[in-house]
């Protein structure tokens, strides 16, 4: 079993504060969902984790394994088994999606080990069919001309390839249609196990109605301030998140802008 260990993390944009002491702990064989207001700072956690150079961590620890993963260059990240499926993921011209993923699969494996080019096709072309994605989109540079749907199956395609240890997944479901949030939630469902642990990131129950996790946190002003199974999902979405402000004695939220 890996473990993820988040310890009293703060983390600023530009001077602002927006983690304000996060503590979150995620064991491989887990799924947790996070949820809570826009401007939490959600997002801020998933590129902290994976070393945005936009994001400053003032204090706290991440640690993967015991080892500390905030002294790790993105890459060094990357290999140790941290994958981020992005909100957003970036158009890159000349960099066809087949070369892509193979060039990460390697960049894991050792020198000399590299995946031959048949066994790379075999799995490409299984998974590509298991997530209902056309053949032609191997040989398309990666996501340019995609569509949202398509991109977040693409997502889901390098994640499956790759076999992280630990797949932060921001908003994945976000901007799908209910045939792609299906296909989406298969392919998480697929990658569940003894060597895989899942954090996912989203505001709406519609999405832990396909992926049910092991458990759900509730962020707001920067830190984690409720914790609970999937029940706690269901009961913010018939009930939006006031009941939990008034539980706790939150103000309205003041972390600000969430990137």
């Amino acid at each position: 079993m890996s473990t993820l260990v988040i310890q009293d993390l703060h983390v600023a944009i530009d001077g602002k504060e927006i983690l304000k002491g996060l503590n979150l702990t995620l064991n491989t064989n887990e799924i947790h969902a996070i949820m809570g207001p826009n401007g939490t700072g959600k997002s801020t956690l998933a590129s902290a984790i994976m070393g945005h150079p936009k994001y400053e961590v003032t204090s706290g620890s991440v640690t993967l394994d015991g080892e500390d993963v905030l002294e790790m260059e993105v890459d060094e990240r990357a290999q140790a088994g941290l994958f981020l499926a992005m909100q957003y993921p970036s158009e890159i011209t000349g960099v066809t999606n087949a070369d892509f993923l193979r060039s990460a699969m390697n960049s894991r494996r050792e020198e000399g080990d590299e995946i031959s080019i048949m066994k790379f096709i075999r799995e490409l072309d299984s998974k590509m069919e298991y997530l209902e994605m056309d053949q032609d989109m191997a040989q398309r540079y990666l996501n340019e001309g995609f569509s949202g749907g398509e991109k977040k199956r693409n997502e889901i395609l390098q994640l499956m390839m790759i076999q992280p240890k630990f797949a932060i997944l921001d908003e994945i479901d976000s901007g799908l249609d209910i045939d792609a949030l299906k296909v989406v939630s298969k392919g998480i469902n697929q990658m569940r196990g003894e060597g895989f642990g899942c954090l996912i990131i989203t505001h709406y129950q519609r999405l832990l109605n396909y992926i049910t996790p092991d458990k759900v946190h509730v962020m707001m002003q920067g830190r984690v301030v409720k914790s609970g199974g999937p029940e706690l999902a269901h009961k913010l979405e018939a009930e939006g998140y006031d009941w939990i402000k008034e539980e706790l004695g939150i103000e309205d939220e003041t972390v600000g802008q969430e990137a």
